[in-house]
Order: C-alpha cells, then sequence, then structure tokens
C-alpha cells in the first residue's frame, strides 16, 4: 500500500472555479486546498506540498491557474513541482478550456461535456464538443512534461451557462473527479 497522498489537480482557481471545486471535493468526500485558489495561484508549489501533506483526507483536490498567460505561469511550475513530489501520487488532471491564444494544447483522455455527457474528444470553454482530442487552456501546456495518468477535459468550471453552477451542486466537475476515482480505482 502507498504511504503517497493521492491528488487531483484542476487547471481553474478563479472564484466562481473555487467555489464549484470546494463543492466537487465535498461532494466526493475529499479536501479540497482552498489557498491553491486564485488567478494566478497565489502560492508556490512547494507550499502546495506541505499543505497536501497535512490535509485531512485523500484525495487532496488541488487548483492551479495561470491567469490567462500563455507562456508558462505560476500554475503550471505548481503542477509541475506537485506532480514530482516523490511523497504525491497523482490520480489525475482536470484540464479546463479556455480561450488563452498561442498556447499548444494537450490531448485529453476524454471530456465532460456542460451536459455531463462523456465524449472521446476535447470540449471547448462552453463544455461544448469539438473536433479532435486536443483541448486548449491556459495552464495545461505543462501536463505533456509530468506523469500524470489521466486527464480529463471540461469546459469553464463552474459556469458553462449554468450548467456547472454552485446552486445546483457544480455537477459536471463533481463527474470529472468522480471519474477519476474511477478511473484510479479500476487501475489499483
Amino acid at each position: 500500500m502507498s504511504d503517497k497522498r493521492k491528488v487531483i489537480l484542476i487547471t481553474d482557481g478563479d472564484s466562481v472555479a473555487q467555489k464549484a471545486i470546494e463543492i466537487a471535493s465535498e461532494n466526493i468526500g475529499g479536501r479540497c486546498i482552498s489557498s491553491s485558489g486564485g488567478t494566478p495561484t497565489p502560492i508556490k508549489g512547494r507550499n502546495i506540498v506541505e499543505l497536501i501533506r497535512t490535509a485531512k483526507n485523500d484525495p487532496v483536490v488541488v487548483m492551479v491557474d495561470d491567469e490567462g498567460l500563455s507562456q508558462t505561469g505560476q500554475g503550471e511550475r505548481a503542477i509541475y513541482e506537485i506532480a514530482n513530489h516523490p511523497e504525491i501520487e497523482i490520480l489525475g488532471i482536470v484540464a479546463v478550456a479556455s480561450n488563452t491564444q498561442g498556447v499548444n494544447g494537450i490531448v485529453v483522455d476524454f471530456s465532460i461535456t456542460a451536459d455531463g455527457q462523456i465524449v472521446n474528444g476535447a470540449v471547448d470553454k462552453n463544455g461544448l464538443p469539438k473536433r479532435g482530442k486536443k483541448l486548449f487552456g491556459d495552464t495545461v501546456d505543462i501536463i505533456e512534461s509530468c506523469d500524470i495518468p489521466l486527464t480529463i477535459g471540461i469546459g469553464d468550471i463552474g459556469k458553462m451557462e449554468g450548467r456547472d453552477d454552485c446552486e445546483i451542486g457544480a455537477p459536471i466537475v463533481t463527474k470529472a473527479v468522480e471519474e477519476i476515482l474511477k478511473q484510479s480505482k479500476s487501475n489499483s
């Protein structure tokens, strides 16, 4: 049995997304590192690692955000540091689509649409399916250089024209983290 902390990363952290992610974390019985929320991610990866290590229970959900920056920003640096820490096991990452120009994007394993459907390709910021498996977002380019077993695409968390609203329990982001947990259990 691994003593590593089990972590789910989510590439969004604005105030609306943070509230939705906190709800989703509660829905799955996980622990959200609320202080990782913000645009950009307000604390460094090593500080997030310390918070993960002291969190009460797994999975620990962490927000990482580059605030629309197309270059490597604070959120991506945090992803790299967390994913490469020897005491942490990344179960998966929820990659959030954005309209950021000049990014390479990431090939997703699958996506959750704004309607809660699992699709074999990517989605856009509104959670609508798009052609191909490449999702474009401001905090996703670093993912390929990290050992992350599952990448799930999603639209703008807490929004998607009200379909992921906190008032209805943030169902889309909740489904994304549930899928990560389901896949990690079937792979263990």
